[in-house]
């Protein structure tokens, strides 16, 4: 079959090889679109099967990526412990850079593409190695917890690696280990606030926001509770404080589509980036999802059509020098030896009603 995507038709064929995929995302896809996803996805799975090739694809994918291709699918710690776990020769990151670096880091033997170099991160290149640094120059003997949304040299200089799903976890870990009552948590400002609130730990954190969830604000969901006085409000910790205190249930994505699946609400508001509901609805038929919503630009770079060329030209390849990755690694690897809690990470919204005072560097 030829590169171009001309070339990619639907056929019967095509049509009855991904039968089971389109029952899942047939609701979120129209049927119009379908067509041009589908001998895609079909050609993706098969060289795929052809190269040991596996897709990693975060939440925030589109739902023709999320379900159509995706291998492993998840959130940041979900990805990253199937990156570790994964035999294939070659991983392709259906997310933004720093996610790439991260396989990268952890799988040092393997060829880790991202299809499209220009999928970045407003969180990641909020903060480098060079201000971890001087952060531990200015706080000598305190852990330092960094959010996997940083790039390797930012990991390299820190003493464990947490997500939004374990950020509490780890932070309580991390006061233990050094016998310490202060952590630095970084560089998610807002997250740093919403576990302090969970916590005895006293945080120290840096102004690093994510430009999807910054943007939400307490009127969001006042809106929304008059339009749609049924609905539950869950909302993700990247979110100003005044957003979970206003919220019904507030934790990570992996804890979103848990609430979601088992308590199968009629109506729900996600506040979060766009792509989270819709891949959340193949698994809650009976639940209506309700906006609002915002997109994450850099996630949605990327697409069937680089993930595909990406896959036949092998390129857009990720690297990471050895010894810096060597010192991230310790990090990611501390992060994901700590025991899964029983439960997807939930912020208490009783706690995160009263603010707690962080220190801000």
């Amino acid at each position: 079959m030829a590169d171009g995507f001309a070339a990619l038709d639907f056929t019967p064929e095509v049509e009855a090889a991904v039968a089971p995929l389109w029952e899942r995302v047939k609701g979120r896809v129209t049927p119009l679109e379908w067509r041009v996803h589908a001998p895609l996805i079909a050609e993706i799975n098969r060289i795929k099967r052809e190269k040991n090739a596996v897709i990693l694809a975060h939440n925030y994918m589109t739902p023709e990526i999320f379900h159509g291709v995706g291998d492993y699918v998840g959130d940041s710690l979900g990805l990253a412990r199937e990156a570790a776990r994964s035999d294939a020769k070659i991983i392709v990151q259906a997310g933004v850079h720093f996610m790439a670096e991260t396989s990268k880091v952890l799988c040092p033997d393997k060829t880790v593409l991202i299809p499209d170099l220009r999928a970045g991160c407003s969180l990641a290149s909020s903060i480098t190695g060079a201000d971890v640094k001087l952060i531990k120059q200015r706080y000598p003997g305190l852990p330092v917890v960094t959010y996997v949304n940083t790039t390797a040299d930012v990991k390299a200089e820190t003493d464990i690696c947490c997500t939004s799903a374990n950020a509490v976890q780890v932070v309580e870990w991390a006061a233990k280990q050094w016998g310490v009552d202060r952590v630095i948590l970084i560089p998610d400002e807002f997250l740093a606030r919403n576990v302090a609130a969970q916590t005895d730990v006293k945080i120290i954190a840096w102004q690093g926001r994510c430009e999807v969830h910054e943007r939400f604000n307490a009127a969001d969901i006042a809106e929304m509770r008059i339009a749609y006085p049924g609905a539950e409000i869950l909302a993700h910790p990247e979110c100003p404080e005044e957003v979970l205190a206003a919220a019904d249930f507030a934790g990570s994505t992996a804890a979103m589509n848990d609430y979601v699946i088992t308590r199968k609400p009629k109506q729900v508001v996600l506040i979060t980036e766009c792509s989270m509901a819709s891949n959340v609805a193949a698994d809650a038929p009976g639940t209506q999802f309700i906006g609002p919503c915002n997109l994450c630009p850099h996630m949605k770079r990327i697409s069937l059509a680089n993930i595909h060329e990406a896959l036949v030209k092998e390129q857009f390849e990720v690297t990471v020098d050895p010894v810096l990755a060597a010192r991230a690694r310790l990090a990611v690897q501390r992060m994901i030896d700590l025991p899964p809690p029983a439960e997807p990470a939930r912020y208490d919204l009783v706690k995160a009603r009263h603010h707690v005072a962080v220190e801000l560097i």
